[in-house]
């Protein structure tokens, strides 16, 4: 594939922004989470594999609604059905990965894009050498159980039912609430500060991550409430990475299982990382990464 940035025309008339670094042979594509998010902490992956030895032309790209891509008007009901939905992203994929000629390549997907990776898998997998499940749960009662945790391990009984009544009250602007939302990020989303993806929520598409998230992520009140992917483990037969902070949103118990339940999988986690721990801790992130790659293309990896 030919490195630089290339806009895709996709079957439904609209265009994303794609972009391609690095050399070598092995390809990875890169799905960024949100949903609704950006690509930007993939930008430097081709770098830091090199720096782990390994030459690898990474791809990543905005999907639709996401920044350097085109934004449907979601009011639009009819738009809003076509595109708010886990098969519309997953085929889009699909679809991206044919109109850039990719095939026998490694997937990687952050938080949502970890869920894409994981429908991907199942749907389309016979195109894949390897997948890479980067903080993502099969099961969302796993996540909001964890939150629960880390808000009543967090804050006093007051902040919390304080929380708990914005939340009811759909009262997220609150300056008051929004303080504590900004600790938990901190504390458990971007562990490095500051951060690179400071901005990411004035650039996030609201209407998709609203419509699948919540306000933040520290609440479910999306699509997302009925995540349940467990059952389906089962039919990832491509060697796959689950990789997890180990000091972020997603409970690293639910990433073991999943390595445990999904066929030809491990898990790692990166110490002193948060949720995006490919920036908080990006050296052993990146050597769990090249680590993988590696044993697959040798054939060993079990």
């Amino acid at each position: 594939m030919k490195q630089g940035t290339k806009i895709i025309t996709l079957d439904n008339g609209y265009h994303l922004w794609t972009h391609t670094s690095g050399e070598g042979k092995i390809n990875l594509l890169a799905l960024h989470g949100g949903p609704g998010g950006t690509h930007e902490y993939w930008e430097n992956t081709a770098d830091e594999l090199k720096k782990q030895g390994l030459d690898v032309q990474v791809t990543m790209y905005d999907q639709l609604g996401s920044w350097y891509s085109d934004t449907p008007d979601l009011s639009d009901p009819e738009t809003a059905k076509k595109i708010l939905s886990y098969d519309y992203f997953v085929d889009e994929v699909e679809e991206v990965r044919q109109k850039l000629g990719l095939e026998d390549f490694y997937l990687i997907g952050q938080s949502w894009g970890g869920l894409l990776v994981q429908l991907y898998s199942q749907k389309y997998g016979d195109h894949l050498k390897g997948a890479i499940i980067s903080s993502m749960v099969d099961e969302i009662d796993d996540y909001t159980k964890h939150l629960d945790e880390i808000r009543e391990k967090e804050f006093s009984p007051e902040d919390l039912a304080f929380m708990k009544e914005c939340e009811a009250n759909n009262d997220y602007d609150n300056e008051r609430y929004q303080k504590c939302v900004d600790k938990l990020n901190k504390d458990y989303i971007d562990r490095k500060q500051p951060s690179k993806l400071d901005h990411l929520v004035s650039v996030a598409n609201t209407d998709i991550y609203n419509a699948f998230q919540g306000d933040n992520e520290f609440v479910i009140t999306g699509k997302l409430g009925e995540w349940h992917n467990t059952k389906n483990l089962k039919d990832d037969n491509v060697p796959t990475l689950v990789t997890f902070g180990e000091h972020e949103s997603m409970p690293l118990e639910t990433g073991k299982r999943m390595a445990e339940m999904i066929p030809k999988a491990k898990f790692v986690s990166t110490p002193n990382g948060g949720h995006h721990h490919m920036i908080d801790n990006a050296p052993v992130y990146y050597d769990h990464l090249a680590t993988f790659i590696r044993e697959v293309e040798r054939g060993d990896y079990e």
